[in-house]
């Protein structure tokens, strides 16, 4: 059934929660104040448990290529349930590079994005991209640390 291939876990009389839009921005919004703090541009992306975009910002005079960095460490993120950087010491091994090729070459296993999970459940991640790989993932934990 297609209910059960969804990533949300139901408990029996409990409603899974779901990221939403308001706390997608609110992610964003925290990770663009720090990359400010850090004096730096940077480009922001939130995706739901399945990789898809939820909601994305670019900050003035970001590098053109931020845009992708953020949105592909950002499902990667979200497809693996961990750190993007941690995903790299294994990136070119076939199961993660056969993963990342079936699902379209849009994954980025560098760091800078982190999971977004509540009650163990991952329910989607934030990428950023424009930075150093430590101050992207400075970013975007300030960023999850907001709904967490």
């Amino acid at each position: 059934m297609l209910w059960a291939m969804l990533p949300i876990t139901f408990r029996t009389g409990e409603t899974a929660m779901a990221l939403t839009l308001d706390e997608s921005n609110r992610i964003i919004a925290a990770a663009i104040a720090k990359a400010r703090e850090l004096d730096i541009r940077v480009s922001v992306a939130v995706c739901d448990a399945g990789g898809r975009l939820m909601a994305f910002q670019r900050m003035d005079n970001a590098i053109w290529a931020s845009v992708y960095g953020s949105q592909g460490k950002a499902v990667a993120s979200a497809a693996f349930g961990r750190p993007s950087g941690d995903l790299s010491e294994r990136a070119a091994h076939p199961t993660p590079a056969g993963i990342a090729a079936a699902e379209g070459g849009h994954m980025i296993m560098g760091q800078g994005a982190v999971p977004i999970v509540r009650a163990g459940i991952v329910e989607g991640a934030c990428g950023v991209g424009g930075g150093t790989a430590q101050q992207d993932e400075d970013c975007a934990r300030a960023g999850v640390a907001t709904v967490r």
